[in-house]
């Protein structure tokens, strides 16, 4: 299928600023059709959830059809689909539901290229419990994470392996099928951060061979949310902590207080318009992964320009070569501090910040400290024009930087960006 840009972008009010947005690994900018929903929900009558009254009805609907709608992109179950406030919350409560049956003598392995939030709630409950920590890495000079980085760290104490599907600091994709084989026939659950991934390609997983899966609707142009996703039967096997009046069925025991129904109703209708980019005709799931399969071609080619114009600037660095990736680029500039970089495009209409993004093993790993680079990345409404305006725009401050009499001193710390959880 054919993949229109501009069709795409004329639903995106925010768009229409005039702001050329590489911002999207932190959070995508929204369609209006996501917007209406989330407006609809908050003004109709809604009450909490039953089959009583009409205000019932449309809470419990509105539940159910979010489960379906994250089954038919993830290609999961919809009984096991878990809404939380981020993925970072509901990794935290499925690793204390889990470290409740860890004690000394057990394993849990966690990966340097990962996200924090895919890392930290796993040492910390492992730490609680008496469990060893042992980290996978990388290789430093590709990017690239391979299955038998993973196999080193395995044994037959380990209990758990947390691994990103796609870095959102450098974009490297793991394979994390092989990687899930590996950590299955050790006995080990695969706990999957699909956060970046499940923005920019087909999910499935299963096939994935992922236990848990979790994803942000807001980095995918839904609204501000985390979904977990595992099996039915799983859930039912762990025990979190919850009210004594509250549901005991799956996935609700893991879903605690009342759930945002302006937000569900949200992530629906982003899921909706991604399915909207596939020609009509086959089920919501078949349309979902022809059109992230068109989009994943569509934003990969803008890459390879993107990388080749960038490769041939004067003191730029990229930071991934890994075989798989998403379109988002890590660079840094010889002498130069990525935060003056990211102030200048900004002043010029161009959002691409800097940072480490949460991704603090990752940074340090590559040995860029907790300073990171600027990143790069690219949505499903980035078009050429953006592109060029990126490249225009770091063309002139590399130049400005040249005619400077040196260089500024590299910074010996900075930050990393708050809300990338």
């Amino acid at each position: 299928m054919s993949y229109d840009v501009a069709a795409l972008r004329a639903h995106f009010p925010a768009l229409r600023a005039g702001t050329a947005h590489f911002d999207g690994p932190g959070g995508t900018q929204v369609p209006d059709v996501v917007a209406e929903a989330v407006a609809r929900t908050l003004t109709s009558p809604i009450a909490n959830r039953g089959r009583v009254t009409a205000a019932e009805r449309l809470a419990d609907d509105v539940v159910r059809d979010a489960r379906h709608a994250l089954a038919d992109l993830l290609g999961a179950d919809p009984r096991g689909v878990v809404f939380g406030r981020s993925a970072t919350q509901l990794t935290f409560d499925v690793s204390r539901a889990l470290a409740a049956g860890w004690g000394p003598g057990d394993e849990v392995v966690v990966s340097r290229l990962d996200h924090d939030a895919n890392i930290r709630p796993w040492v910390i409950a492992a730490e609680a419990a008496g469990a060893t920590v042992r980290w996978a890495a990388f290789d430093p000079a590709t990017g690239e994470l391979t299955p038998d980085d993973v196999a080193e760290v395995l044994t037959d104490r380990t209990r758990l392996v947390a691994v990103t599907g796609a870095s959102n600091l450098i974009g490297t994709r793991p394979p994390v099928a092989e990687i899930a084989a590996r950590v299955h026939a050790a006995g080990a659950l695969l706990a999957v951060d699909g956060v970046h991934l499940t923005a920019h390609a087909p999910v499935d997983v299963r096939a994935l061979g992922a236990d848990f899966f979790t994803c942000s609707p807001y980095k995918f142009l839904g609204p501000h949310c985390g979904v977990l996703a595992a099996d039915p039967t799983l859930l039912e096997s762990l025990a979190p902590a919850k009210l004594l009046p509250s549901s005991d069925d799956v996935p609700e025991r893991f879903e605690l207080g009342t759930l945002p129904y302006e937000l569900m109703a949200g992530t629906t209708a982003a899921i909706d318009f991604l399915a909207g980019l596939a020609p009509t005709g086959g089920t919501r799931r078949e349309r979902l992964v022809a059109a992230m399969t068109a989009l994943e071609e569509y934003e990969d080619g803008l890459r390879v320009h993107l990388e080749a114009e960038l490769a041939a600037l004067p003191g730029v660095r990229l930071w991934s070569t890994a075989a798989h990736r998403t379109p988002t680029l890590l660079l840094t500039f010889d002498g130069r501090n990525a935060a003056d970089a990211h102030r200048f495009l900004a002043e010029r209409g161009v959002n691409a910040p800097a940072g480490s993004f949460y991704a603090v093993e990752a940074s340090r790993w590559l040995g860029l400290g907790d300073t990171g680079g600027l990143r790069v990345g690219l949505a499903p409404y980035s078009d050429r024009d953006d592109v060029e305006r990126l490249l225009t725009g770091l063309r002139e401050w590399l130049a400005q930087a040249a005619d400077r009499q040196g260089p500024s001193p590299a910074p010996s710390g900075g930050s990393s960006r708050a809300g990338e959880g």
